[in-house]
């Protein structure tokens, strides 16, 4: 898996070491990621996720993982944060049926 947050979309920035001497060097800025596991109401287990501090930060202002996943537009979604919104949404609607 990339270093890349599933919630977020943070990844890996470049830039330059700069010295001293005004000396360039190419480095990465790589993002603070956790292999987090997360609380989903409407499946009822966690979800292991690879979420960045300021993605936890974003799920638990939304009030949850659920609550966030479905206000969010697919668009603005990674793929693995679609595959587990596609299942809450399956598990909400077996359970109001």
């Amino acid at each position: 898996m990339a270093r890349r947050c599933v919630i977020t979309g943070k990844g890996v920035l470049t830039g330059n070491n700069v010295s001293h001497a005004n000396n360039r060097t190419r480095r990465r800025f790589l993002p603070n990621l956790q292999e987090t596991a997360v609380l989903s109401d409407a499946l009822g287990e966690l979800v292991r996720l690879k979420v960045s501090t300021q993605g936890l930060r974003t799920i638990e202002h939304n009030g949850g993982l659920d609550a966030y996943l479905l206000s969010c537009s697919d668009r603005v979604l990674t793929d693995d944060a679609r595959r587990v919104k596609r299942r809450v949404q399956k598990a909400m609607a077996k359970k109001a049926a």
